[in-house]
């Protein structure tokens, strides 16, 4: 059985199913490396667009893998933190959009992967929590930095502290997801998410991505020159040429990346 099923469709959309609904699709240090596999050759394959990450059965991540937490002293604790981080890093600065469409439970870890993807939608089924206090751990794949960049420093706090597990529509009201869709609706919806996305410039996309990645923690001046760079590169491609004819002449715009 494969940890993480993957297709990639006639679009360029790339669909990564998350598969050990026995464990709720923990993250054991095996799906962990799987993913990192996964990224690395979706990164530098050119006939994928885009990135759609869900899970199997009623969750879409339980979290990290508890059994080899139990094992963790704080040598190997580091370890097995920056081991999580640089892989969710890895979805994060993919240069490719990618959105989770968390169909059920995403706690711990589960959340912090979601948080990492470009964009989250979330079906009615789903929940989310940090519960990582009730091990006497903190959370350690960037759940406490992406989490208030997300929600605000209060809110993250507040899931951090408690450990509680709040529901779609609180995550919707909070900013951590950008949509609620009905269970049997979510992949469909996500990919119509994804596809509108796709069709629009893939240079202008990816510095987008990166100008809001990097730029969120720079101060307002240097994060204006970033994106002035950033939008004298695009000026200079031919997309923004085509771009531009095709709504002058009230045509759909053909991109090419180039």
């Amino acid at each position: 059985m494969q940890l993480i099923e993957s297709n990639l469709d006639h679009s360029g959309i790339l669909t990564l199913t998350l598969n050990r609904p026995e464990k709720l699709n923990a993250l054991s240090r095996e799906v962990l490396h799987a993913l990192s596999e996964i990224l690395l050759s979706a990164k530098s394959n050119p006939d994928v667009k885009a990135l759609l990450i869900t899970g199997t059965g009623k969750a879409f991540c339980a979290g990290a893998d508890i059994s080899r937490l139990a094992e963790c002293n704080a040598q190997s604790g580091y370890q097995f933190a920056c081991e999580g981080q640089a892989v969710f890093r890895q979805l994060e600065t993919l240069g490719k959009p990618s959105l989770a469409a968390i169909n059920g439970f995403a706690f711990g870890g589960g959340c912090e992967m979601a948080m990492a993807a470009t964009l989250r939608i979330a079906s009615v089924k789903a929940q989310f929590g940090q519960p990582e206090v009730k091990l006497g751990v903190i959370p350690g794949y960037g759940g406490t930095q992406r989490l208030a960049r997300l929600v605000g420093k209060g809110r993250a706090l507040d899931l951090c502290l408690t450990g509680r597990f709040i529901s779609a529509e609180t995550a919707l009201q909070w900013g951590l997801v950008t949509e609620v869709a009905e269970a049997e609706k979510l992949i469909e919806r996500a990919t119509e998410i994804l596809t509108g996305i796709i069709s629009m410039a893939p240079l202008a996309i990816a510095s987008v991505m990166e100008v809001i990645d990097y730029g969120y923690d720079l101060s307002l001046t240097e994060a204006l020159h970033l994106e002035a760079i950033h939008f004298a590169k695009t000026c200079a491609t031919e997309d923004k040429s085509e771009g531009v004819a095709a709504f002058l002449g009230k045509r759909r715009a053909e991109f090419k990346g180039e």
